[in-house]
């Protein structure tokens, strides 16, 4: 098979366990490509933790799944290192970070001093535990989920933590046709431990490397300058994008051209992803605070409303 023929077999394989989500298993696909994290946030029982099961299970490659609660210490992710009397030296046990795909569930339920444990190894690929660096395996992904900030139990996940997500995607109720195939075929689907490998961890590596060399045009790249220079001098916003942002931005869509089966980009790419990837690097004035990312999906929208869009 081909590229193309891989992409397609990936994501009719997730689809069969989470029927009418085309748009979030392809947002999932576009975070796996470019090297990104992928946050997942909505009330509870959407498919949250399905689609996050699927995308590891559909992948060659190791997963682990860590569920977060109040009580859960920065060791227990990352690991410890233990003192052997007999040789006299400290060994290091790795935690359930070391893994290709790492889904951390309801992780705004730990503290934010654990959610900060994840910092170093989402943006570095690697951990350091009592000044000894250990190198995570490639590729590395963390899928977290997350509850409504409204719901009882939950933590506010810190800027820097989100910044680190390339990408969160909201994944809402199904249509009432996608509910009720779901609720006919309930028998007949088959479970998402049931769902076969698609992608080797070298196949996932090779499409990585090609979409770093998908091709974007230099009007493209002002396009995006464009939307982020925007953020920064907007009334609403406390503070814009940072070149961080800009930088996920690029590679987003660069990795949503190849998925769509090209090897350029188009000005389409970068407005389909600017909300998904900007609204969560943004803060707002004060005054607009009481639905942060609602009205920061409504003042990145009015941006691209307003922006002339390269020919």
């Amino acid at each position: 098979m081909d590229d193309t023929e891989r992409l397609r077999a990936l994501q009719a394989s997730i689809e069969q366990v989470l029927i009418g989500k085309t748009a979030a298993i392809r947002l999932a696909l576009v975070t796996l490509f470019a090297q990104g994290h992928l946050l997942i946030e909505d009330v509870p029982g959407v498919g949250k933790t399905t689609l996050a099961r699927a995308l590891a299970r559909c992948l060659a490659c190791s997963f682990q799944r860590i569920q977060f609660t109040p009580d859960l210490l920065p060791s227990d992710i990352l690991g410890v290192s233990i003192y052997h009397a007999e040789s006299g030296r400290f060994e290091f046990k790795p935690g359930p970070i070391f893994a290709n795909v790492v889904l951390a569930d309801e992780i705004n339920r730990a503290s934010p001093r654990t959610q900060s444990s994840l910092l170093e190894a989402m943006n570095e690929g690697q951990v350091s535990v009592d000044g000894v660096t250990h190198e995570l395996p490639r590729p590395f992904m963390v899928i977290g989920t997350q509850n409504p900030l409204e719901f009882e139990g939950t933590y506010t996940l810190p800027e820097a933590q989100l910044d680190r997500f390339l990408i969160r995607l909201a994944m809402g109720y199904p249509e009432r046709q996608d509910e009720r195939r779901v609720l006919l075929d309930a028998a007949s689907r088959p479970p998402v431990d049931a769902l076969a490998p698609v992608l080797s961890v070298s196949e996932v590596e090779a499409i990585q490397d090609q979409v770093r060399r998908v091709r974007i045009e230099p009007s493209l790249v002002d396009y995006l300058l464009d939307i982020v220079r925007a953020t920064r001098e907007s009334p609403h916003l406390e503070v814009g994008v940072s070149p961080r942002g800009a930088l996920a931005l690029q590679r987003a869509a660069q990795a949503l051209a190849f998925v769509n089966g090209r090897a350029y980009v188009i000005p389409d790419d970068i407005k389909q992803l600017t909300l998904p990837v900007l609204a969560h690097r943004v803060l707002l004035r004060d005054y607009l605070s009481q639905a942060p990312l609602r009205a920061a999906t409504e003042v990145l929208q009015d941006i691209l409303d307003k922006l002339p869009v390269p020919l």
